[in-house]
């Protein structure tokens, strides 16, 4: 019986597209076991953060945007980039601020994962946000239409179960802070 998958040794790469925010690599490949080739196609993104952001009555800080690949507008948490040689809770803190107005003096890291290792190479850090206040007006990247919504932190769970969040990477987050017990509730 095998203990372990078997595994693929990179022989050789190549950028094949530059799409602004990831960049697609062809890899050619060569099993371990039998040596069969094969080509396989990774997305490379900068590593990302998200963050639950909570105010003090115990809202959370959501959006609503559209996004491109399911054609709607999806309600989500605030999150984006890490920029190069940026510290991921700074990232976190600034991605808050741009998308929402919102800042905080306390992040929490809560995990990390990685979005979708069959064709990513990314890792997303999933920050929480609290006792969060509105500081200034949204600041958007040029392609962003950004609407914040405050929900009551109550009600995100059955925001999940009737689907009206469904971005996993949300998802996630909200995961890592149910098991969470190192911030007050």
């Amino acid at each position: 019986m095998i203990e372990q998958p078997e595994t693929w040794k990179r022989t050789k790469s190549k950028e094949i597209a530059d799409c602004r925010v990831f960049k697609v690599r062809e890899d050619f490949c060569q099993r371990e076991s039998d040596k069969q080739k094969c080509t396989f196609f990774v997305l490379e993104n900068p590593d990302w953060v998200n963050v639950i952001a909570i105010t003090r009555d115990k809202q959370v800080v959501l959006i609503k945007q559209f996004r491109h690949g399911t054609q709607e507008i999806i309600l989500e948490i605030p999150g984006g980039m890490i920029d190069e040689s940026e510290d991921p809770k700074d990232a976190a803190r600034r991605e808050l601020l741009e998308e929402t107005g919102f800042s905080a003096e306390k992040f929490i890291l809560l995990g990390k994962s990685r979005p979708n290792p069959a064709i990513n190479n990314n890792t997303i850090y999933h920050f929480l946000a609290l006792d969060c206040e509105k500081t200034q007006q949204t600041a958007f990247d040029e392609h962003e239409s950004v609407v914040t919504k405050l929900v009551p932190l109550v009600e995100i769970g059955s925001l999940i179960s009737d689907e009206t969040i469904t971005h996993s990477l949300v998802i996630a987050a909200f995961y890592y802070f149910s098991l969470n017990k190192n911030y007050e509730n």
